[in-house]
This record gives C-alpha cells, structure tokens and sequence, in this order.
C-alpha cells in the first residue's frame, strides 16, 4: 500500500502521516497572526474546537491543526470547528518532513513545491536541513541525517563550518543542491556555528527536538517552542499548498 510505503520513508515521516490520516481530536494552534489582534492570537496559542475567533478589519490568522492550515481574514467572527482544513497531501508533507531518505538534489529540482509557480524562488525540498545562507536556530530530529542546502546549484562551492572549538568543510558538486555535514562536526543541542561559502556567512544554532513527535500541530508546536520560526515558516507554506493539493 502506498500509505506503507509512506510511513516506512522515515521515523518523523511515519508519525506524521499517521497523525495526518487520524481523526483524533488534535489542538488548533495560531501559527502566524498580522494586523491589529495579533496581539491576542500569537503563534503557539492554542484553540478549541468549540471557541471562536473575532478578527477586525486587517487582521489575518493563519491556523493549524493535524490535517492542514487555514488562513482568516478578518473583520468577522469564525468558529475554530467550522474552519476545519482539507485533509493534507501527504505525499508533500512526507517529502518534507522525512529525517531519513534525504535524497540529493539536483539543478531545477528543488525549484520550489506543487502549486508554485515557475518564478519562485527555490526553497528547501526537507524542513530538515541547513540553508547554508540563513542564520537561526534550526530544529534537528535526527542529527545523523543532516544535510547542508544551497538555493544556487550552478557552480561547485564550498562551505566552511566554524565553532564549538571545531572546524571543517563541505562540498558541493556543480548541479548539486544538497550534500552532507561534515561528520567532523558534532551535531548537539545549543551547539553553534558559523557557516561560509567565502562570500556569504550564516550563523546556525542546533535545537534538537524529539523525533516521535506526532502530527503538524505537535512538530509546529515543537519549532515554536524552540524559536525555529524559518522552519515553521516553511512548514506552514508547505502545509498551505497541500491543502490545495489535496482540493484539486
């Protein structure tokens, strides 16, 4: 079955499927809020099925929960229940999500998701890896499975890591989006580093979080909790787009 074949792609992959396929009572949870309440709506707070929400006039919400998000414009009063998400594609959120078969990528193949079109801007095909180009704290399921990402494939490069009295590099093959971290330096909780291609430099700090994690709104909860907010960012986004996948 194809729902087998999904779950045995990776430990977090599995538990998220499950949790997207389960119609468990799951927590809604505010992931993103702009405009003049978002005050009162922060990321991380949770909802339940029975509340509401009363938006103004520029608010936006953006909710999730185990089967999707779903964004709310205010002004208007909505009820959490009857915003429910379409189910997710899981096959995206499986891609994304997986921390064990991540494949290397080459040119024009990590071009962005289903649903974008051509013009946009390449984004990160795994929530797991390391953009060599963006600082932040970055969440780790599984530190063995780490991998270094460039958004640029066309040339060969390297990439300096520096810190925690350690220092090694990383080689990209020309066409070549992905490759490994080095296995000299040590991926822990709080460990920092700086990362270099000799024109760029970003500064990452590890955040390890469980890998038994279950369902989007227990991995959203997770990032947020550890102030990984470009990954929930991409979560999010990715999480948005298989909704529509899963309408069309």
């Amino acid at each position: 079955m194809v729902w087998g074949k999904l779950a045995a792609r990776g430990a977090l992959a599995g538990y998220v499927v499950a949790g997207l396929g389960a119609q468990a009572a799951a927590e809604t949870m505010v992931v993103r809020a702009t405009g003049p309440s978002a005050a009162t709506y922060k990321p991380g707070s949770k909802l339940g099925d029975g509340g509401s929400l009363t938006l103004k006039a520029g608010d936006v919400v953006t909710l999730l929960d185990a089967k999707g998000t779903r964004t709310l414009r205010g002004p208007g009063s909505f009820n959490v229940a009857a915003a429910s998400a379409a189910p997710a594609n899981n096959v995206m959120l499986s891609a994304l999500l997986d921390t064990k078969r991540v494949r290397r990528a080459r040119t024009g193949a990590v071009r962005g998701t289903i649903g974008e079109t051509p013009a946009a801007p390449p984004r990160r095909p795994n929530l797991w890896m390391v953009d060599v180009a963006q600082s932040g704290t970055l969440c780790v399921a599984d530190p063995a499975a780490v991998r270094l990402w460039r958004a640029d494939p066309a040339k060969s490069g390297t990439v300096r890591v520096i810190g925690d009295g350690v220092q090694a590099t990383a080689s990209f093959a020309a066409g070549e989006s992905v490759t490994g971290w080095p296995v000299a330096v040590p991926v822990r909780d709080g460990a920092a580093y700086r990362l270099s291609d000799g024109s760029h430099a970003a500064d990452v700090r590890f955040a390890l979080v469980s890998p038994e994690t279950a369902g989007l709104d227990g991995i959203a909860s997770s990032l947020i909790a550890r102030q990984c907010t470009a990954q929930l960012d991409l979560l999010v986004d990715t999480a948005a787009l298989s909704n529509g996948a899963a309408r069309n």
